[in-house]
């Protein structure tokens, strides 16, 4: 064949792939937060309190690490590039049945059934990433994650716009929002239907087994340092506005701006850092970012609310560890990396259910030391919960750093 031919063929190729992966996160972003602004709708609609919205969230979690546990399975036996389709393909469909379900039971299992495609599809993201981008590994990453840290951002703002619009004298209902937002799944398929993936063709006798990939020590660092990395990054979207304004009496409106901040310097690190993190080396470039974040979050709270500002300047370092440690994969594990990704994210999603619940522990057991003030115990509750965030990014750096000696012992540094 001619070379140019050839050239072009895989240009062609290589931007489809593309497409899929950094599409496929822009819509993984999507599906996972525009929720938002459609729960209290959801709740006055079904009549349902916070303990049962509370169970419904945590069965979704559930079906999410569900997925996460099967879809290396299925990439092995059927290929990704089927994995794909169906994670996009039943996202759509979930779409399809929440907009139908008149009744509680078909929409927590419609829900569910989404939840099952998130899973799938963060897998399949992560194998398609670990496939194809083999040069400028760390800098593709983070390109990629920032397209999901956008779509993450602009969610509830599209979700919240398109449940004020009129159309046809009909107002859009949570249902139809659904319907719109995850129909985009279906944009997508194009390109992951036309392309070629390689790696599905290797053979089995060329694998390393689950069973040994469990006894490299190697492996269970990187279950930390992505456990540790996740909690301390995803902690502050559910905690910062709540601690700006219990501790230091902020309103709504600053609060959330601070937060926006911390998205801004997120999602910008990602955009940013990747080819620094190619330049250094993953594993050190994991130790740096991560003990930054920790050290950010501890002068914040140390330096009280003039120094609110490094909370959101934690975002920097917390950014790109997830991609980071996706690009360690990819390299370290070129063969497995659809098992290695597979077992990572479920034992990281165990990690963080059980990090979260720390948190919420952490604050509650502070406040019962100060019974007589109430209010100072909460404050000094909230501090103590924001403490372990931080702690978590520091434990993340040591995690790292201990990767790092681990590999650089092995001559296998990254």
């Amino acid at each position: 064949m001619d070379p140019q031919v050839k050239s072009k063929r895989f240009n062609r190729n290589y931007a489809l792939q593309m497409a899929t992966v950094f599409v496929g996160f822009i819509i993984f972003g999507f599906s996972e937060n525009i929720k938002g602004p459609a729960i209290p709708r959801i709740q006055s609609d079904f009549g349902i309190d916070e303990m049962q919205l509370g169970t419904l969230l945590s069965l979704n979690s559930l079906g999410y690490l569900l997925a996460c546990s099967f879809t290396a399975f299925l990439t092995r036996k059927l290929g990704i590039k089927f994995v794909s389709l169906t994670a996009f393909g039943g996202m759509a469909a979930s779409g399809v049945l929440i907009f139908l379900s008149k009744s509680y039971p078909l929409f927590s299992s419609s829900y569910f059934l989404m939840y099952i495609g998130n899973g799938m599809l963060e897998i399949a993201l992560a194998i398609l990433g670990a496939r194809i981008f083999v040069r400028n590994t760390g800098t593709m990453m983070n390109l990629a994650h920032f397209f999901y840290g956008l779509s993450s951002t602009v969610a509830p703002i599209i979700a919240s716009g398109l449940m004020s619009l009129t159309i046809f004298g009909n107002t859009v209902d949570w249902r139809e929002m659904y319907l719109i937002m995850l129909a985009l799944s279906i944009i997508p398929m194009v390109p992951a239907f036309f392309s070629r993936f390689a790696g599905d063709e290797t053979p089995p006798e060329h694998r390393v087994p689950l069973t040994s990939l469990m006894r490299d020590r190697g492996l269970w660092l990187i279950v930390l340092i992505l456990s540790f990395g996740v909690v301390s990054e995803m902690s502050v979207g559910g905690w910062l506005v709540n601690f700006l304004e219990k501790a230091y009496h902020w309103n709504t409106a600053s609060a959330s701006g601070m937060l926006s901040i911390f998205f801004l310097c997120f999602s910008l690190a990602r955009l940013l850092l990747g080819p620094v993190t190619d330049k250094i080396g993953f594993t050190l470039s994991l130790i740096i970012l991560s003990g930054f974040s920790g050290l950010c979050t501890f002068t914040a709270i140390l330096s009280g609310e003039q120094g609110a500002i490094f909370f959101a300047l934690a975002g920097i370092g917390i950014a790109p560890i997830y991609p980071t440690v996706m690009a360690v994969i990819a390299k370290r594990y070129p063969n497995e990396s659809d098992t290695a990704i597979t077992f990572i994210v479920t034992m990281m999603g165990i990690g963080s259910v059980i990090g979260n619940y720390l948190i919420g522990a952490i604050i509650d057991g502070t406040k019962g030391f100060y019974e007589a003030n109430s209010q100072l115990g909460l404050v000094r509750g909230l501090q103590a919960g924001y403490v372990f965030i931080g702690l978590c990014a520091i434990i993340c750096a040591l995690m790292s750093l201990l990767l790092y000696g681990f590999m650089k012992k092995r001559g296998e540094l990254l």
